[in-house]
C-alpha cells in the first residue's frame, strides 16, 4: 500500500476516533441539556434556566462523596476570598438572631474601615446606601456592603444608649481589602499586636493556626522568626481549625521535622501520587519540646500536621481526637472561573501508611483521625468551651471586652464565629478541604515523585500505631508516669455544673492536675504544658 494511502487511512482513524470520543462526552450533555429544555418549555409554573442547570449539577455531585460540591457563582466567590484571606468590604463581623430583626454587628475587626468609622458591637444596621436593610435577610445587607477597595458606603445603625433607649448614627466608611489572620496569639498588647507566648508563663509560646490559606505559612514564618526559638517549649494549637491547604499544612509540619514523612496522596486504585518529605532545615529548634492541641473540630490540614509530628515522635498530641477527614479535593473551574466543581481526587496518607478518612459507616473504635497521645484525651465540658470561646473571641476582637452579659447575649447568637465573616465569608463548610490545586511551584521536588519510607510500625503489643509512643528524634517529650490506673472516670470537679460530665481517664486527670493551675480554664492546654515543663524539668536533671 502507498504511504500515502495508508497516511490517508491513519488520519480517518484518529479522526473518527476523536469524534466518538466527543460524541460520548456531549451525548451526556445533551440529555441534560434535552430535559433541561423539556421543563423550561413544558413545566405548569415558570422556572429559572440558572437555577435548573445548579440543581442538576448538585444533582450529579450529590452521589458523590460528602466532600465534592458545586460552587455556584456567589459561594465560589465567597470561597476563594477564604482560600486568600482577603476580602473587600468594610471589616466587620456580623450576625442576624431573627430574620425579622436587622442584622447586628458583632464587632469591627481590628484595624478596620468598620472601626476607625466608629462602628460598634450591638449596632443594628438600618440603612446602606439610603436603601432600608432593616428587614433584610444577613446575605442580602452582606451583598450591599462589598464593593471595590476605596469606594464608600453610607450607613445608618440604631445604637442602644446606657438607659435602654436607641439613637441614630449616620457614617460615611470607605471600603478597603481586608485582610483575615490566620495565626494568632494567647492575647494582644497594648497596641493590639499579638503576643505569641502564655500571659501566665511567657517562657511557653503559643500559637494558634484558625486555618491553612493562602497566607498562612508566611504568617507562621514570621511569627517563628520573631520568636526567634527564645522559648523553652511551644503549643500549637489546632482546635477548631476546619483545614485549607494542603501545601500550607506541608510547609507547616516542615517547620518543625528535620526528616520524615511529612503526608503521602494516592490516588485511585490506590497509586502514589506524591510524597512530602521534610528536610533539615527548620524554625523550631529540635530541642525545643512541643504540643499540638486538636478537638473533633481539627480537620483535613490540621490532621496532616498532627499526625506528621506525632508519627515522627516531635510533638505529644493534647485534646480529643480529630474529625477524621482523609482526603484531597481539587477546584475545577466552570463558566470559564465563574463557578467551579470541588472534587475528591485523592486520598491523603500520614506517616505510619494510614489513612485518616473516617467512612460513612465508621465507629468509634474504628482506625480515623487523630488520637490524642495516650494520657492526653482530655475533654472539656460545654461550659469550658464556652468559656474558651469567649476568651478566644475576647483577645480576637479586643471591642468585646467591654460587653456586659446580656450586650453579649444580644450579640453573641450562634453561629457568630471567625467562619462567618460579614459580607464577603459565607459560614465555612465544616471541614474546610486540604485543596490541591492550589500548590504553588515546589523547586525542591522538581516534579519529581518522592519514595515514601517504610511504614513506622504499630506498636507491638496492640498492633495500633496509634497507640505508640516510642519516639524517633530529638525535642521529644518525656510522657510521665502515671501512678493512676487508665480507667474511665465521671470528672465533675472541673466544672460546677455536675449536669455536665465528662469521661476521662485517671492518667489524663493526673496530667491536667498536674498542669499550671492558671490554665484550669482549658484543661487540654494544662495537660500539655505541664508536660512540656515537666520534659524540661526532667531534661535539666539528666546529666
Amino acid at each position: 500500500m502507498p504511504s500515502r494511502n495508508f497516511n490517508i487511512i491513519l488520519f480517518a482513524f484518529v479522526i473518527s476516533w476523536a469524534c466518538h470520543v466527543q460524541y460520548r462526552k456531549m451525548r451526556t450533555a445533551s440529555i441534560v441539556g434535552e430535559a433541561i429544555d423539556l421543563i423550561e418549555r413544558h413545566y405548569v409554573d415558570p422556572i429559572d434556566r440558572e437555577q435548573l442547570l445548579t440543581s442538576a449539577i448538585l444533582g450529579v455531585v450529590g452521589d458523590l462523596d460528602e466532600h465534592s460540591s458545586y460552587f455556584a457563582v456567589d459561594a465560589y466567590e465567597s470561597f476563594q476570598d477564604s482560600m486568600h484571606q482577603e476580602f473587600a468590604g468594610i471589616g466587620i463581623l456580623v450576625s442576624q438572631q431573627d430574620e425579622t430583626q436587622p442584622v447586628r454587628v458583632i464587632t469591627p475587626l481590628v484595624g478596620s474601615p468598620a472601626l476607625r468609622a466608629g462602628l460598634l458591637p450591638g449596632d443594628k444596621i438600618i440603612r446602606v446606601n439610603g436603601v432600608d436593610v432593616s428587614a433584610m435577610k444577613l446575605p442580602d445587607v452582606s451583598n450591599r456592603l462589598k464593593g471595590p477597595p476605596g469606594t464608600t458606603v453610607d450607613l445608618v445603625v440604631a445604637r442602644e444608649d446606657g438607659q435602654q433607649t436607641m439613637s441614630v448614627q449616620r457614617m460615611t466608611v470607605r471600603r478597603a481589602t481586608i485582610e483575615l489572620e490566620s495565626v494568632v496569639g494567647d492575647h494582644r498588647d497594648t497596641d493590639n499586636r499579638w503576643v505569641y507566648r502564655l500571659k501566665s508563663n511567657p517562657a511557653v509560646a503559643y500559637v494558634r493556626l484558625k486555618s491553612f490559606g493562602e497566607k498562612t505559612v508566611r504568617e507562621l514564618e514570621a511569627v517563628l522568626a520573631e520568636l526567634d526559638n527564645d522559648f523553652e517549649a511551644l503549643v500549637l494549637d489546632l482546635r477548631d481549625n476546619g483545614g485549607g491547604l494542603l501545601y500550607a499544612a506541608r510547609d507547616v509540619a516542615n517547620m518543625f521535622l528535620t526528616e520524615g514523612t511529612i503526608v503521602s496522596t494516592r490516588t485511585r486504585g490506590g497509586k502514589l501520587e506524591k510524597a512530602y518529605n521534610a528536610d533539615p532545615d527548620v524554625l523550631v529548634a529540635p530541642d525545643r519540646p512541643v504540643a499540638v492541641l486538636i478537638n473533633g473540630n481539627s480537620a483535613s490540614a490540621s490532621e496532616i500536621v498532627a499526625a506528621s509530628l506525632k508519627d515522627n515522635g516531635r510533638a505529644i498530641i493534647a485534646g480529643t481526637r480529630s474529625y477524621g477527614k482523609g482526603t484531597v479535593q481539587e477546584i475545577k473551574p466552570l463558566q470559564y472561573g465563574r463557578s467551579a466543581l470541588r472534587l475528591t481526587v485523592a486520598k491523603y496518607y500520614r506517616p505510619n501508611n494510614r489513612n485518616i478518612h473516617r467512612g460513612a459507616d465508621a465507629g468509634e473504635d474504628d482506625d480515623w483521625g487523630v488520637r490524642p497521645t495516650k494520657g492526653f484525651d482530655v475533654p472539656m465540658t460545654p461550659s469550658q468551651l464556652r468559656t474558651l470561646a469567649v476568651r478566644w473571641d475576647q483577645a480576637s476582637y479586643p471591642l468585646l471586652t467591654d460587653l456586659d452579659d446580656r450586650q453579649w447575649m444580644q450579640i453573641n447568637s450562634p453561629p457568630a464565629t471567625d467562619a462567618e465573616l460579614n459580607e464577603a465569608i459565607v459560614p465555612a463548610i465544616e471541614p474546610v478541604p486540604a485543596i490541591e490545586t492550589a500548590d504553588p511551584p515546589a523547586p525542591e521536588n522538581d516534579g519529581r515523585r518522592e519514595e515514601i519510607p517504610d511504614a513506622l510500625d504499630p506498636d507491638p503489643a496492640t498492633g495500633d500505631a496509634e497507640a505508640s509512643e516510642t519516639p524517633p528524634n530529638s525535642g521529644t517529650i518525656a510522657l510521665p508516669n502515671a501512678n493512676h490506673t487508665d480507667r474511665q472516670i465521671e470528672d465533675r470537679s472541673v466544672d460546677s455544673d455536675a449536669s455536665q460530665t465528662t469521661s476521662i481517664s485517671g492518667q489524663a486527670k493526673q496530667n491536667v492536675e498536674l498542669g499550671p493551675t492558671d490554665l484550669d480554664y482549658d484543661p487540654p492546654l494544662r495537660a500539655a504544658v505541664g508536660a512540656l515543663l515537666r520534659s524540661l524539668d526532667e531534661n535539666r536533671a539528666t546529666p
